[in-house]
């Protein structure tokens, strides 16, 4: 397994993993927060443009996941990890989440929606913490450009430098 910077080829794989990867959401987040498709081209090609960066994991010219870094100054977002359903559970997100997380020397922080139990057990095992509910909302705030409702239905986690910065 390979994992690259995506380039512009990458575009049609990588929202094609996003939606496919995010039907798991379906009927777990708040039905007022699920569309279809769940992340629209134009929304993917938004954050784009606002920096985030994505990485993506390819075996035999087949993409298997992907997962952006946006840098925010003081802090480095993870954003949009998603792996492709047949490639889920073999280790691709880890490797993904472990090299992005080499490319910044900045705390690094996760927003997930918190009824996805799954995510933010991955996140868990590979050492993240979720931050208490009133550093949630700031931190979201802050860094992210979401609806309130999200913000609501969302949690953060943050890695041990971030943690370690707070005390």
């Amino acid at each position: 397994m390979l994992i690259r910077k995506s380039a512009g080829a990458d575009f049609a794989g990588i929202w094609a993993i996003i939606n496919d990867a995010a039907h798991a959401y379906r009927g777990v987040i708040p039905a007022d927060r699920w569309h279809e498709p769940y992340m629209r081209a134009s929304e993917l090609l938004k954050e784009i443009a606002s920096g985030v960066v994505f990485w993506v994991a390819e075996d035999d010219g087949s993409l298997l996941g992907v997962m952006g870094i946006q840098d925010k100054g003081d802090v480095a977002l993870v954003r949009h990890a998603y792996v492709a359903p047949d490639a889920q559970r073999l280790g691709v997100g880890t490797k993904l989440l472990h090299h992005v997380e080499e490319l910044t020397d900045k705390p690094i922080l996760i927003g997930t929606w918190a009824d996805a139990s799954w995510a933010v057990d991955f996140y868990q095992r590979n050492g993240f913490t979720v931050v208490p509910p009133s550093e949630k909302e700031r931190l979201l705030h802050k860094y992210w450009s979401i609806p309130e409702r999200q913000v609501e239905t969302s949690v953060v986690l943050a890695d041990e430098r971030w943690m370690d910065s707070r005390g």
